[in-house]
């Protein structure tokens, strides 16, 4: 149980990297540490919840016939 637990929290942590990972590739050379910092705070809501707009883009897609 404890291995199930520790793969789920693996996965999310890696989709939470992967939702913030453009907003740190265009701000980590071209702006200043507290400029990347507004921006991943900015976005860290967003990518937390990964999980509930994945659901949402599944069950909103429309039916093909």
């Amino acid at each position: 149980m404890r291995t199930f637990i520790a793969l789920v929290v693996i996965v999310y942590l890696v989709g939470v990297g992967v939702m913030l990972a453009p907003t740190i590739s265009s701000k980590w050379n071209s702006g200043t540490a507290s400029d990347l910092f507004g921006s991943v705070w900015q976005e860290l809501p967003g990518a937390l919840a990964w999980p509930v707009t994945a659901y949402h883009r599944v069950a909103d897609a429309p039916v093909k016939a």
